[in-house]
């Protein structure tokens, strides 16, 4: 039987939770040796159907990252303060603000109260924690560090967020603006262009070829503009579909580390990952095979993960690191010469942690650089754009004009 408990801590803080047991009394003995005070127990079967939570499928919560990281140094500060696995997960599970992931710490706290292993329990939600997470939680549980890898993960994916927040910032601008151009281009094309036309149609007068290429323009928007906008909502969901593929998921990121403008950001920012991942999972003790395996798996971008597999392919034959890797143009020279003289220092885990660094502060540079770029460039297609269509609408008033003062 599942029962619901209200209990006190040693510090007179209520907390609630759930434990599967045969009877009251033996939850209640349980409680107590958890160093719990029993409040109230009971059947959580006798409660109401409707006091249930209901979950509406794509509207449900998700957990993200960040709440992640919150929750792996709030996990450290418990467990170096000498509180037990189970009361930290306890605690964690009723204090957490994110109800999903307050629900996953629940389901995983239960996991460990049956005797499985945090690591264990953890890899059961791939969704809220990744097999880099997972696997350094297996080797602080079997280093009896787990204290120390929690807060090395709460510092690697709050790095990890700060650098998503960094190239989220040089998009959000472009994609803003462009957004705009286009919502401005449709108005004058459903609105204003139709205006005009009438206008020319009473005065007879005679259209230039710009005026009338605008003209022929927004009679199609207009006549297929929920075509278009289907259209659009199709193309978008097939290069969805087609990105999710193995073989789309590669040209594409591909396609982006070779584009014009963001391409150094996108190729940066996946060696800034990388050499972070690895560092991390070095330094906590993860073999180097399982390491690379996990990096392929975690990189994020397809051309990367494919170079990191070839190298683990290398490297379980025989292979230093650093060779297999020189033979792959996403990494440059100065990662592969790093890392081989981590290698023969034995300074693995802090020479990529400099390489993370040092592509951290170039993805900032970048972004900074980009964003001075970007808003004149977008300053000059809106003009291009908003400025050519109002021209091309006014040009024939030139020649009504030329004619009234002939007249």
């Amino acid at each position: 039987m599942t029962y619901s408990y209200k209990v006190r801590d040693a510090q007179g803080r209520l907390v609630t939770g759930t434990l599967e047991a045969e009877s009251v009394a033996i939850v209640a003995g349980k409680l107590r040796q958890m160093g719990y005070v029993p409040v109230s127990i009971e059947n959580s079967a006798s409660k109401s159907l409707a006091a249930r939570e209901i979950k509406i499928p794509f509207l449900s919560g998700r957990v993200k990252i960040k709440d992640v990281a919150v929750f792996s140094r709030q996990f450290a500060t418990m467990i170096n303060s000498g509180l037990t696995l189970l009361r930290s997960l306890s605690i964690l599970a009723d204090q957490t603000e994110n109800k999903e992931l307050a629900r996953i710490i629940g389901e995983v706290r239960k996991d460990v109260e049956r005797g499985a292993s945090l690591s264990a329990a953890l890899a059961k939600h791939p969704k809220a924690f990744s097999r880099l997470y997972v696997a350094m939680v297996r080797s602080g549980e079997t280093g009896g560090s787990l204290d120390t890898v929690l807060l090395r993960l709460a510092t690697t994916i709050e790095q990890q967020v700060a650098l998503r927040r960094k190239v989220k910032s040089a998009m959000t601008y472009p994609v803003a603006v462009g957004a705009i151009v286009v919502l401005i281009v449709i108005a004058m094309m459903i609105f204003v262009v139709p205006m005009f036309k009438g206008m020319y149609g009473d005065l007879d007068a005679t259209l230039p070829a710009p005026t009338l290429i605008l003209i022929a323009v927004s009679n199609a928007v207009k006549k297929f503009f929920p075509l278009v906008i289907l259209g659009a909502g199709f193309g978008v969901w097939s290069l969805r579909r087609y990105v999710a593929t193995p073989d789309g998921r590669r040209r594409w990121d591909g396609l982006k580390l070779r584009a014009p403008v963001f391409g150094q950001l996108a190729h940066k920012t996946a060696l800034a990952r990388f050499s972070r991942s690895l560092a991390a999972l070095v330094r906590s003790g993860v073999p180097i095979l399982d390491a690379l395996e996990i990096v392929s798996e975690t990189a994020g971008n397809a051309i990367v993960a494919d170079a990191v597999a070839e190298t683990q392919a290398a490297v379980k034959s025989g292979e230093s690191l650093a060779r297999p890797l020189e033979a792959h143009p996403v990494f440059p020279p100065m990662v592969t010469q790093m890392i081989a003289v981590g290698e023969e220092t034995g300074a693995l885990d802090e020479l990529l942690e400099k390489i993370a660094d040092f592509y951290d502060a170039e993805v900032e540079a970048t972004v900074d650089a980009l964003t001075s770029l970007i808003e004149p460039l977008l300053i000059v297609v809106m003009g291009v754009a908003v400025g050519g269509m109002v021209v091309a609408l006014y040009m024939p008033m030139f020649s009504i004009i030329g004619k009234i003062d002939g007249g």
